[in-house]
């Protein structure tokens, strides 16, 4: 039996309305459960995850924003989100932009079919992990819904589904961000 699998990239708190949050993103939230809510296969989540020391760092010296520091409200997934999916998920804590785990995971699914990644954001996570899921699995189908998804900005959003498309990464309901 084929199995498929939605991937819920970094649907939390401060990507949608905290830190570092957009109206794009915000406007996806209701989509993005119903889509969990009406997806047939197994679903998880991914969550970006840093630390107190997160200015330090690599990326916080890049991106000087404290964001998704663990265990804060921020870093929660959104509750309309997580409630969408009734029994339990897999949650899998990232602290860089793809998730290895997430990856390793998947390769280790019997008879997987597809992969379709939904979230937050476009041109960062989303686009990381679809990499890192292809590079993993290339004989895999990995799809992403444009329509669940948001960027930084909307340009970087529409530039992101572009390189995807190039990568052999399917978008599928796609609505230009402007």
């Amino acid at each position: 039996m084929a199995r498929n699998v939605l991937a819920v990239i970094d649907m939390q708190n401060d990507f949608i309305d905290g830190a570092l949050g957009t109206k794009e993103a915000e406007a996806i939230v209701d989509k993005v459960a119903a889509q969990i809510r009406d997806f047939d296969g197994e679903v998880v989540y991914t969550r970006d995850t840093h630390s107190e020391g997160y200015l330090q760092t690599q990326e916080g010296k890049r991106l000087p924003v404290s964001h998704c520091i663990k265990g804060t409200e921020g870093w929660m997934i959104r509750p309309e989100v997580s409630q969408a999916l009734v029994g339990e998920a897999r949650i899998f804590d990232k602290p860089a932009f793809g998730s290895v785990e997430l990856a390793g995971y998947l390769k280790n699914m019997p008879d997987l079919e597809s992969v379709t990644l939904i979230g937050l954001c476009t041109d960062i996570c989303v686009i990381s992990n679809a990499f890192v899921i292809k590079a993993f699995l290339p004989e895999v189908t990995v799809k992403v819904n444009a329509d669940c998804c948001a960027g930084v900005t909307p340009e970087s959003h529409n530039n992101a589904l572009e390189a995807m498309k190039m990568c052999q990464v399917e978008v599928v309901g796609e609505t230009k961000n402007d």
